[in-house]
């Protein structure tokens, strides 16, 4: 498993490294001299305060990240991480749920960087219920753990018919977050060795195919095959690390048969 860097030079190196720049890239981006990029990165200078949350925001740095590198240099962290629940944050829980009712009867939900989800919409209800029946026992307004969802022995991934469409850009999607959420990492590569072995290693690759415009992923299920495909919509200029992390993922109807059994269903 991934540990979090220790000390400032090793979070601005991982930082710099996982989005690809070199340091003449990211000096060119800031203003200052390759020299003084290597300098700091090797410990041998210490950046301002300033200068730092410059760098981290020309590295897009999650804002958590931030607070650790600000800390690490001996700064205040600047980012506070309110609850959901907080009255401070009950214009954006409106909004959410302003989000969610509107894509009724389509499934919709709200889900943290770590892939839990926090709310869903009667369509997500009915989906997941439909899809993991097991669900319907849960506690009202419990968390729900996607990656654990798809790691439960009745799984939404069971469902799944062209799971060997879906499996790589998945597991691509998930070790993405996982660079930046290190703790979900294990698990993502459970999901991965449970997915190999259903599907074999090869089938893992990401191979070269014709791709339709958007991925669809088709479910087996009680009312016949089901497809669907999604986008999210995330906060456009979050100053708050728990909104930083959220993000609303819409499903859609890939075909007017899927449409039809959901509005059915969902009344």
């Amino acid at each position: 498993m991934d540990t979090p860097p220790t000390s400032l030079r090793e979070t601005l190196q991982t930082a710099r490294k996982s989005k690809r720049l070199s340091q003449l890239e990211l000096a060119l981006r800031m203003g200052v001299s390759q020299r003084h990029v290597s300098f700091v990165e090797s410990g041998r200078a210490q950046p301002s305060r300033e200068l730092l949350l410059t760098w981290l925001h020309e590295l897009q740095a999650p804002l958590a990240l931030r607070n650790v590198a600000l800390q690490q240099a001996g700064f205040a962290p600047v980012y506070r991480g309110s609850e959901l629940s907080d009255a401070v944050l009950a214009p954006v829980r409106e909004a959410l749920g302003r989000l969610l009712q509107a894509h009724d009867p389509l499934p919709a939900m709200v889900m943290d960087a770590a892939w839990n989800v926090l709310q869903m919409n009667r369509g997500a209800q009915w989906m997941a219920t439909t899809l993991m029946p097991w669900m319907a026992e849960l506690p009202p307004g419990q968390p729900v753990s996607m990656l654990d969802a798809m790691l439960h022995p009745q799984g939404m991934t069971r469902h799944i018919t062209n799971l060997e469409e879906v499996a790589p850009a998945l597991l691509a999607h998930l070790r993405d977050d996982a660079s930046v959420v290190p703790e979900i990492l294990p698990r993502v590569e459970q999901l991965a060795q449970h997915m190999q072995a259903r599907l074999g290693k090869r089938a893992l690759a990401p191979w070269p195919r014709q791709m339709a415009p958007v991925l669809t992923t088709r479910f087996a299920t009680a009312y016949g095959e089901l497809a669907f495909f999604s986008m999210f919509s995330t906060f456009g200029t979050p100053q708050d690390i728990t909104l930083a992390s959220l993000r609303v993922e819409h499903v859609f109807a890939a075909d007017e048969a899927t449409r039809a059994v959901v509005a059915a269903q969902v009344r």
